[in-house]
């Protein structure tokens, strides 16, 4: 056993407390560097460990061998030194086979260390300087470990520091602690202009693992950065009384956000706008004078696309649910207002409501419904064979599509004046038939046919489903079993699912009747 200088005890201490690093992290570098120094005196293959006694100082070094398994699978850069004879498929002075290691100690398996003790080397020049070198590598670790403890549970929150470097394509931010920031280019705002030693706020979009340690990405250009600092100014937000439900920005520029009340008695805007704008001005001064619009939300999305195009005024807005769209309409006068510098105030809206938001003026809007609605009339006067009169009331009436004619609530069509319980069974019937014909044109499946839909026990969400899978009419429900259907809609139960296919095959028994009464 060797003793230790008793001054390096005093290092291990002074290091700890200088650096914030626990003295057990200090001595574990200085047995790696022992059994560094070790290993170079005696053989390069070999292996050693070093054991400190905390309290005392002296030390014992150990030489040990790995019992591993010959069949295991080498890493990738193992097997390519294998593959070139550049390195054996395993080292015989520092690993053992389990049979060598249970000749040396029956108790030892797979994992375990055999250890035998060697002559300690002295902890000289060469040591210290390897010490040295290991202490610096784990204090730099220590202080990785201490930022990423720091900070990646506040990713997507708000972090305050000051400039410490400037370049062109980055900034560097000094957030404390040991603690630096880098804030890129592409996530600064565009009128961002910063001198060393300036306070800045930015979001801290992650923490991206790289060789010299964790690198702390900011950004000032996300949406999120608005929501977080209406948070610090709006105290209403931060207690959950008022809620930001969307947001979108051209940083630097201009943005939207659209707040809710879940008070009743607090206006949501209002709140967020502050006295005399107070409070939107502290948000727009922090991201380089950014213009920030602030409006109601509303769930109907065709009301809150209104509130989004602010300032300019809607006349009308015309609702496309299948294409995810609206065509805004407005006053001649008013249209480079509601488009924007750019497209920039149509863009944002869109953003903020996520629907593609089209604006155009009043009379071009009107040509357009007009043509749309004219092409719907032509549809149903070509696909249910009915006059202009008739197509044009359906239209009127709000209907759009042959789906909405087949399978929308009777009583929806039987309310229009004129449509009596015969006209709308014979609409809903060349409406069923021309999706039919649509579906077989295509060669697709998806709608059930009239005798599926007529069949005794069987309801329209039903045949529905039955159709999505394929199953189109009778005869293809009448050729599935029970566990067939049920794996369709397994809620349909064993009973109803053999009473729906026996009523299917009653055809099948009607035709053998048939063939046995003409034989």
């Amino acid at each position: 056993m060797a003793e230790m200088n008793k001054e390096v005890l005093q290092v291990v201490e002074s290091v700890s407390n200088e650096k914030g690093v626990s003295e057990a992290v200090i001595f574990e570098a200085i047995e790696v560097a022992l059994a560094m120094a070790t290993k170079r005196r005696y053989r390069a293959d070999a292996e050693f460990a070093v054991d400190i006694d905390r309290q005392s100082g002296n030390y014992e070094t150990f030489r040990r061998w790995l019992v591993i398994d010959p069949e295991r699978e080498l890493d990738e850069d193992a097997q390519l030194a294998v593959d070139m004879d550049l390195s054996p498929p395993r080292n015989p002075d520092a690993e053992l086979t389990p049979e060598e290691a249970k000749e040396k100690d029956p108790g030892l398996n797979v994992g375990d260390y055999y250890s035998v003790p060697v002559e300690s080397v002295e902890f000289g020049r060469i040591a210290a300087q390897t010490a040295k070198q290991v202490i610096v590598q784990k204090v730099r670790e220590a202080e990785r470990a201490q930022v990423i403890g720091m900070f990646e549970s506040r990713v997507g929150q708000l972090v305050s520091g000051t400039i410490k470097k400037t370049g062109r394509d980055n900034v560097i931010v000094d957030l404390g602690n040991n603690a630096e920031a880098i804030l890129n280019r592409e996530n600064l705002i565009p009128r961002d202009t910063f001198r060393i030693g300036d306070r800045v706020r930015a979001l801290l979009k992650e923490i991206r693992p790289e060789v010299r340690g964790p690198q702390l990405i900011l950004t000032r250009t996300t949406p999120q950065v608005l929501i977080e600092l209406f948070k610090i100014e709006v105290p209403e937000i931060a207690e959950d009384v008022i809620e930001i439900r969307a947001a979108a920005r051209d940083p630097g520029s201009r943005a939207k956000i659209a707040v809710k009340t879940n008070d009743g008695r607090i206006d949501a805007v209002g709140a967020c706008v502050g006295m005399r704008g107070s409070r939107v001005q502290a948000v727009s001064g922090e991201l380089a004078g950014e213009k920030i619009d602030v409006v109601l939300w509303d769930d109907d999305p065709a009301q809150l696309a209104i509130s989004a195009m602010s300032p300019a005024d809607v006349k009308s807005i015309f609702k496309d649910e299948e294409n995810h769209t609206m065509d805004i309409a407005v006053e001649e006068e008013n249209l480079a207002q509601a488009i924007g510098r750019g497209g920039q105030n149509v863009r944002l809206a869109s953003e903020l409501t996520g629907w593609n938001l089209r604006v155009m003026d009043i009379d071009a809007a009107a040509r357009k419904q007009e043509e749309e609605l004219l092409g719907y009339v032509n549809e149903f006067m070509t696909a249910l064979s009915v006059d202009e009169d008739v197509a044009t009331l359906l239209v009127e009436e709000g209907f759009t599509t042959i789906e909405e004619v087949a399978y929308v609530p009777i009583e929806e069509l039987t309310s229009i004046d004129g449509f009596d319980r015969e006209i709308v069974d014979e609409l809903r019937s060349r409406a069923r038939d021309a999706l039919l014909t649509r579906e077989l044109a295509g060669g697709t499946q998806g709608t059930p046919a009239q005798d599926l839909l007529d069949m005794d026990g069987m309801d329209q969400a039903l045949a529905l489903e039955l159709a999505a899978g394929g199953i189109i009419t009778m005869e293809d429900l009448a050729e599935l079993s029970i566990a067939d259907l049920l794996e369709i809609n397994e809620n349909v139960g064993e009973k109803r699912a053999a009473e729906l296919i026996m009523t299917a095959r009653l055809p099948w028994f009607a035709d053998d009747e048939d063939g046995n009464s003409d034989g």
